[in-house]
């Protein structure tokens, strides 16, 4: 079942907002905004330029499976969305934004990289072109999508660690075990 994302009126554009969190996408055809802050997570966020209906997911692991936490079901999830809208797949353009390394002590894991290598292979497969990416690095970012235009605004959250991306990121991997076990994440000395 798929959560909607929290929605309120952002001031600073002046518009509707959709904030999704890790596991949601959000498709629309409206003059608004889909907001989405990242870490390891990648959002990808798909337009068709013909009918301005865009859509953004924001997954926090590559693969298969029913989750939108998942890469291929996130990118599915969010195309589908926007084609029940109308648009059309053939003309689908990405921009695709994310896979920072800020998990301290993940560094091996290189979930980020898994996350952005993913992402461009699925839209390779898909052929899909990427018109613009911000990938990997060590910074959180905040990202901006309006669907109407397909204009993406990126904020980076600065070359330090973001505790509250961190947080986030810690709490959703603890999420992901489906019989509710811990993961237990070493922090470096």
């Amino acid at each position: 079942m798929h959560e909607p994302p929290a929605r309120y009126f952002d001031r600073k554009f002046q518009l509707e907002a959709a904030k999704i969190l890790p596991g949601q996408y959000h498709a629309a055809a409206a003059d608004m905004v889909i907001v989405t802050v990242l870490g390891s997570c990648v959002s990808a966020c798909l337009w068709d330029p013909v009918r301005r209906i865009g859509g953004m997911n924001h997954f926090m692991l590559p693969g298969a499976g029913d989750s939108a936490r998942l890469g291929v079901y996130a990118m599915e999830m969010v195309m589908n969305q926007m084609l029940k809208l109308g648009a059309d797949k053939r003309r689908l353009v990405a921009k695709v934004f994310g896979g920072a390394n800020v998990l301290e002590g993940m560094e091996a894991l290189n979930i980020g990289d898994q996350n952005s290598e993913f992402v461009l292979g699925f839209l390779h497969e898909e052929e899909i072109p990427v018109l613009a990416q911000d990938l990997q690095g060590n910074s959180a970012r905040k990202v901006y999508f309006f669907p109407r235009t397909g204009k993406v605004l990126v904020k980076r959250l600065g070359g330090m660690r973001n505790d509250t991306v961190e947080r986030r990121e810690r709490d959703y991997l603890r999420s992901l075990d489906p019989r509710g076990g811990e993961v237990e994440i070493f922090q470096r000395p």
